[in-house]
């Protein structure tokens, strides 16, 4: 790990972490062309001071189109792009993001390999539509030559045990020993209040779930880049497992707490939710909150539970 380096503001290649105060483009332009093994981001969809003006769906593709090109010249022939994304509504309507920015990729040369889609339980909920519990990672390569490190990121396997009962394999293992390959569909809890790693960031996505992106998608000493940097969590990411980390932000609030973040980690301070921690389920843990597919008699236990939830629970219903 590095464990004593300074945080540059101004890129260079012999640097191993950059924050850039400002415009995302004022750093890509400096990153020399195929040096950036990685870039993961979730640009948002909001500019300015603590990111009080919303942009119109139009200016919002319009500052896309313009920031990955330059993503795209920086990056490695072997490397990688992941752009996690939402849904945008307006008027009551949904619209997917990623619909709208994969045409800007294509168009310029590369090929998705995964729609990876990252599924959490908790964030608003509805009344006129199902409450979204999910966003997705567009991931991009540049050639056929990417890095892809499978072996890294592989998952335990449903039944460890398995043996093939009859054939020329009879009697070997089925699966593979390592774990079995994490598939698109990622079950990682989003960062909300109680989640031991929340600021004041209103958008910001766990460490694990940008751990398994660089494990997989790059090797030691590799540039990981953010142009969205946000609390610096792509740079902790990476350089908890010795890659360099680079990023750019715009709110000063927000730099300061990337910085703190990134020399929490290489402290050794910094919390965290484990790569391997499995995602809590009250059901089976026996919290009586919790029902299983509809059970009256469960729920019965449960009465009154809902009456006035904005103001009972404190729940934004939406």
């Amino acid at each position: 790990m590095f464990d004593k380096r300074k945080i540059a503001e101004k890129f260079a290649l012999s640097e191993h972490i950059v924050i850039h105060p400002g415009d995302c483009l004022d750093l890509l332009r400096v990153i020399p062309d195929g040096s950036i093994k990685l870039i993961v981001t979730s640009p948002p969809y909001n500019i300015g001071k603590e990111y009080e003006k919303r942009l119109k769906l139009d200016s919002y593709l319009e500052q896309q189109a313009a920031v990955i090109p330059e993503c795209v010249r920086c990056l490695a022939d072997n490397g990688s792009i992941c752009w996690q994304v939402g849904n945008y509504v307006r008027h009551g309507a949904i619209i997917p993001l990623d619909t709208l920015l994969y045409p800007i990729f294509t168009g310029l040369g590369l090929t998705m390999r995964n729609r990876i889609v990252w599924h959490f339980e908790h964030g608003l909920h509805c009344s006129r539509r199902f409450s979204g519990r999910y966003e997705t990672i567009m991931w991009f390569t540049k050639s056929d030559g990417y890095t892809f490190n499978l072996d890294s990121v592989r998952v335990p396997q449903k039944y460890p045990g398995k043996r093939y009962f009859k054939g020329p394999n009879a009697g070997r293992y089925s699966c593979n020993p390592l774990g079995k390959n994490p598939g698109d569909l990622w079950v990682i809890p989003n960062v909300k209040s109680n989640h031991v790693e929340k600021t004041e960031h209103p958008c910001q996505y766990p460490v694990e779930l940008i751990e398994r992106l660089v494990l997989s998608m790059t090797d030691e000493d590799d540039w990981v880049l953010d142009p969205f940097l946000g609390t610096g969590t792509s740079i902790i990411a990476a350089i908890r497992h010795n890659r360099r980390g680079a990023g750019a932000e715009i709110v000063p609030k927000y730099i300061q707490m990337a910085k703190d973040r990134i020399k929490q980690q290489l402290a050794g301070t910094l919390r965290t939710r484990p790569m391997d921690k499995p995602v809590y389920d009250p059901f089976k843990a026996g919290n009586s909150l919790t029902t299983a597919p509809w059970n009256k008699k469960q729920n019965d236990k449960q009465e009154g539970l809902f009456d006035k939830p904005a103001r009972k629970h404190g729940c934004a219903i939406q």
